[in-house]
């Protein structure tokens, strides 16, 4: 869909979606961005640019259009803040703000009012100070002459003089990152009344002179217990400078979009990831070592191929007598459809391969766990052959609408089933 708002030609994506932009609209600089970005891809016909989106939601400025890409999955803003912050492990955010709104931005919208409500909790706490290394001409020698300077600008003059002083202030990195956060935020905002309110809250934080020169640091930045309580709008903070939303809490680096985006499929892979490990510690079991989990493939053209891996490996101790010291479970995380839709075989083809290369033939089970927006949700899917039982494929859903810890009760009740008793056929 295309409409015009504002200066924009505004462009709506829902993902895996398809539009058609036309060839006047977008010029060398954005197609390049786009390719780089990776939120979408770009073919083309005789009508215009072809643009088909895949899992990332948000928003991306280009010179004449507003790319707006939205997601398939109606989860609520306030529930989406609990899946960021346990993807993440960020501390959960204040239970009093919870009507953070999704707007026209979609999911990343919500960044700037949780950056906004962490650095709102600062100003009330008391921003940190401390000595600041400060450059000032006066008319009495505080600190250290700058000797340089007093020699090359003052041309002998007696009344000003160049020092070099340390100043108790609140221009600390910690509040510089603030700041600039802050700026660029209200900057890139499409709701007035958050604009508004991120604009007059970056005036009560020291700011860079280029705010995006906050990034560096971020990425020199040490944390003790003096300014620790930063950390959480320090982390928001890095999502609007970076621009890659959890691809750049993920990976600091990011990818430079100066947009908001936010990748779905990481969101999930995260989630699963972090949800399967904490099931697996309860009940007795371990995250498998990377040197444990490598199923690899020798004899090729290339010089090495990267291991079939799943998103979440699991350990835990072989019964007594067994042959294998540790038996396995594959987890593997999907941002699919799979509560309406079947598994497809490409899915089914390599969660057997984790079967064929992780389990015992007593237990051949791998476990595929896909967001549901309508509640938790079972089956298990059986797979065989010739010669019997291949192996048996369990896809769970989880409830989006609810928090991380309730939400991975389908998760938790299928491993305790695996560690409990063997699977036979």
């Amino acid at each position: 869909m295309v409409h015009r708002n504002g200066t924009w030609h505004e462009v709506v994506l829902c993902e895996h979606e398809a539009v058609t932009v036309p060839h006047s609209r977008l010029h060398g600089a954005d197609l390049a961005k786009l390719r780089a970005v990776g939120a979408v891809t770009v073919t083309e016909n005789r009508h215009g640019y072809v643009l088909k989106a895949k899992a990332t939601t948000g928003v991306l400025e280009l010179d004449r259009i507003r790319l707006v890409l939205r997601p398939k999955f109606p989860i609520e803003g306030t529930r989406l803040i609990d899946w960021l912050c346990y993807a993440t492990s960020r501390r959960e955010p204040d239970e009093t703000l919870r009507n953070w709104p999704i707007g026209a931005d979609g999911y990343a919208g919500l960044v700037p009012a949780a950056l906004l409500h962490e650095c709102t909790l600062l100003l009330g706490r008391g921003l940190r100070r401390e000595y600041v290394p400060r450059q000032r001409v006066d008319n009495t020698l505080r600190g250290r002459l700058d000797v340089e300077a007093q020699a090359t600008r003052c041309y002998g003059a007696v009344d000003r003089l160049h020092l070099r002083t340390f100043e108790y202030e609140d221009g600390g990195w910690e509040n510089l990152v603030c700041g600039a956060a802050l700026t660029v935020a209200a900057r890139r905002s499409s709701d007035p009344r958050l604009a508004r309110l991120l604009l007059a809250a970056s005036r009560t934080f020291p700011s860079p002179r280029q705010p995006l020169d906050a990034l560096s640091l971020l990425a020199r930045g040490q944390y003790t217990r003096l300014n620790a309580h930063y950390r959480a709008a320090h982390a928001w903070a890095r999502m609007v400078l970076g621009g890659g939303g959890v691809t750049d809490l993920l990976e600091p680096s990011g990818f430079g979009a100066k947009s908001l985006l936010l990748n779905l499929n990481v969101l999930w892979e995260s989630v699963v990831g972090r949800m399967a490990v904490e099931v697996a510690v309860a009940l007795g079991g371990r995250a498998a070592r990377p040197d444990e989990g490598a199923i690899r493939t020798y004899g090729g053209l290339n010089a090495q191929w990267p291991a079939f891996r799943p998103d979440a490996l699991l350990a835990f101790p072989s019964p007594s007598g067994g042959t294998f010291a540790h038996r396995f479970l594959a987890v593997d995380a999907k941002y699919k459809r799979y509560g309406a839709e079947d598994v497809s075989a490409d899915d089914r083809h390599q969660l057997l391969t984790y079967i064929a290369g992780y389990t015992t033939p007593d237990s051949p089970l791998a476990l595929v766990v896909h967001p549901s927006p309508t509640g938790p949700t079972h089956r298990v899917l059986r797979v065989e052959g010739p010669r019997g039982l291949l192996g048996r494929i369990e896809v769970l859903g989880l409830d989006t609408r609810a928090t991380p810890k309730h939400a991975a009760d389908p998760l938790r009740e299928a491993v305790a089933r695996f560690v409990g008793s063997s699977i036979t056929p």
